[in-house]
């Protein structure tokens, strides 16, 4: 695949050096330098081109730069860019309409990431029901945070920073027996993803949200879902919620939610809500923020990619299954949130398929993660599947 060079190719090691030099090197990178893109196509610096699978891990959901996305963010910032939380702006009163209807939560409190979503989510929860402690699920991923670290189950987030926000306190995914033994009087929530993402795409079996919404409520727990990964049409649905009829007291969002802009949000149910002085973000509800937002869920809206996403992640797991690739133990998922399990590590094929114009990631070391943007066709995904085969 070929694209037009927006720098020249030799720029390409001089960034990265730049970058060795200057920047923290936590991140494990692939050797390329992005520059550019436009829907579900990014290119490098040479201008070599990539089929999307990753879109910023669950990000770019209405795909790269989407032109009225792009427009809404430079007529925001031609008007106001940023104000304290200290007055009203209509972008941020509008998005909260918008998304009290799309989660059919009461309010919603606005912050920058997923991770800032979640210790949002644990504060209130602590600060309405007086107790202390979560129950947290295996192979779950809350973020890096204090807070969200308590929560998050591998131990190489884990073990660098203790002690944390409480002790270990994890249970297996998909066994709500497992979480009712787990509550005590000092649990103030649960908190899970609907389908675990850094996890290894889990998708838990019909009953298991049901199970533990009728256990929240006996035992006067609160019920957290995180859907930072699984919200605004990933799945499917707006929300990985809908698929079990199941809502939480309170659910956290981020990641697709700006349309690649950063912005987060929780959403809570009628009678739960920070006081004045309980919780701020600086940053949180920007003008430009909310505006990105508003253009990325009337986009989502008015292209049909809800609808979209469950027919093309239909037609993706069909061909994912039907391909010869040695070592597939399982291929699951909802919608556009898709896992293609290896009985080995996946590096390598993640290697190959860069090198071949298509990028995905691996997560839980042996699964492939696939979650392009939603505005992906039949033509991008036979491509991805040929490339996968050919692995």
């Amino acid at each position: 695949m070929t694209g037009n060079t927006t720098l020249q190719s030799s720029d390409h090691g001089s960034i990265i050096r730049k970058d060795a030099k200057y920047v923290m090197q936590n991140y494990g990178r692939y050797k390329i330098v992005l520059s550019s893109g436009n829907g579900c196509v990014v290119r490098d610096v040479s201008g070599r081109e990539y089929i999307d699978c990753v879109a910023g891990i669950a990000v770019n959901n209405i795909g790269h730069c989407h032109p009225k996305h792009v427009e809404a963010i430079k007529e925001q910032a031609e008007k106001l860019i940023h104000v304290s939380n200290l007055y009203y702006t209509e972008p941020q009163a509008e998005l909260a309409e918008q998304l009290a209807g799309i989660t059919g939560m009461s309010r919603v409190f606005f912050c920058n990431s997923g991770t800032e979503a979640v210790e949002a989510a644990m504060k209130l929860a602590r600060v309405t029901t007086g107790k202390t402690d979560f129950v947290a699920v295996e192979h779950s991923f809350h973020g890096r945070t204090m807070g969200s670290l308590s929560v998050t189950y591998k131990d190489i987030y884990r073990n660098p920073f203790k002690p944390l926000v409480q002790e270990e306190m994890f249970v297996p995914y998909d066994d709500s027996d497992a979480i009712a033994d787990a509550i005590t009087d000092k649990t103030a929530a649960v908190i899970v993803e609907p389908i675990q993402g850094e996890g290894g795409i889990n998708v838990p079996s019909d009953r298991y949200l049901q199970d533990i919404r009728s256990i929240c409520d006996e035992t006067g727990t609160l019920l957290i879902f995180d859907e930072v990964q699984t919200g605004f049409g990933r799945t499917g649905k707006w929300f990985c919620k809908e698929h079990s009829g199941v809502e939480p007291d309170i659910m956290t969002m981020a990641k697709a939610m700006g349309g690649g802009f950063p912005m987060g949000a929780i959403a809570a149910r009628e009678g739960i809500s920070f006081d004045k002085g309980q919780h701020a973000a600086t940053f949180g509800g920007s003008p430009l923020a909310c505006a990105a937002a508003l253009a990325s869920i009337r986009v989502i809206r008015e292209e049909g990619l809800i609808k979209r996403s469950q027919e093309m992640g239909d037609y993706f797991m069909g061909r994912l299954r039907n391909m010869s690739l040695d070592g597939v133990v399982d291929v699951r998922g909802r919608g556009l949130m898709i896992g293609v399990e290896l009985d080995r590590k996946c590096a390598d094929i993640v290697e190959y398929c860069m090198e071949n114009g298509v990028l995905l990631n691996c997560t839980s070391e042996k699964v492939l993660r696939i979650a392009p943007p939603l505005t992906i066709n039949k033509g991008q995904i036979d491509s991805v599947v040929d490339v996968l085969e050919q692995a």
